[in-house]
């Protein structure tokens, strides 16, 4: 029994690590979720200033609004809730601040959509022509249909949101690769407890998150005169 559970426990994970590899071809890297303008205004310019501002994100962002949709999108996938899908997305999406942070959203969401069609997921398609998906809407129907545990699953997601940004960091601050690896190794420290805090929220009311920097990141870069980044 024990070699069985093991054996489980490893395909779990290798389907986990599909999932959040910079190997996927959604084009995460053309995003950076504000990133790029806090950078050029000066509000991140080094190692330590990427860490807080990351670390800060996950804690009182992600934690409370994407781990807590995410729980709940993986519990009506798993009970084949097309209703409870199609609210969990529409409220991610009304919570994405700016135009530019709300098309990376569906970009990203249709983007595995189609990918996971093309592995064979017959629900997948449907979503790739929808107008509302999210990046979340289809992790989570990934992550349902593999047979990743909940608590594995929201791990990745945030640990994948931190890697892109360090990425795009460590391009355009510039830092250099180690120092990046510094800041994944840090922050990703703060990954478990926001996981816990974000899977244990019980009343719907109590999800959401306001992160006003970002937010003005995000609009300020919808008119930066050069940039990288679509966001």
């Amino acid at each position: 029994m024990a070699t069985i559970t093991i054996m489980a426990d490893a395909a779990m994970d290798l389907r986990l690590w599909q999932l959040i590899s910079p190997a996927l071809p959604v084009g995460a890297y053309a995003y950076s979720a504000g990133l790029e303008y806090a950078i050029e205004a000066g509000w991140v310019r080094d190692e330590a200033a990427l860490a807080e501002w990351t670390a800060g994100q996950i804690a009182h962002g992600l934690a409370r609004l994407d781990v807590a949709a995410l729980g709940r999108l993986y519990r009506a996938w798993c009970a084949d809730d097309r209703d409870e899908v199609a609210r969990w997305t529409t409220f991610l999406l009304a919570c994405r601040e700016t135009a530019e942070l709300r098309a990376e959203d569906r970009h990203l969401g249709r983007a595995l959509a189609r990918v996971l069609k093309d592995l064979g997921d017959p629900d997948a398609g449907a979503w790739d022509r929808a107008g509302d998906v999210t990046w979340a809407t289809m992790f989570a129907l990934a992550a349902a249909r593999w047979d990743i545990s909940l608590e594995r699953a929201a791990a990745g997601y945030v640990w994948a949101w931190l890697e892109n940004q360090v990425a795009a960091a460590v391009k355009i601050v510039p830092l250099g690769q180690t120092a990046g690896q510094r800041v994944l190794l840090g922050v990703s420290d703060g990954i478990p407890a926001a996981v816990a805090e974000g899977l244990a929220i019980e009343h719907e009311d109590d999800i959401g998150a306001g992160a006003p920097g970002v937010a003005i990141a995000s609009s300020c870069h919808e008119t930066q005169y050069s940039r990288l980044f679509r966001s």
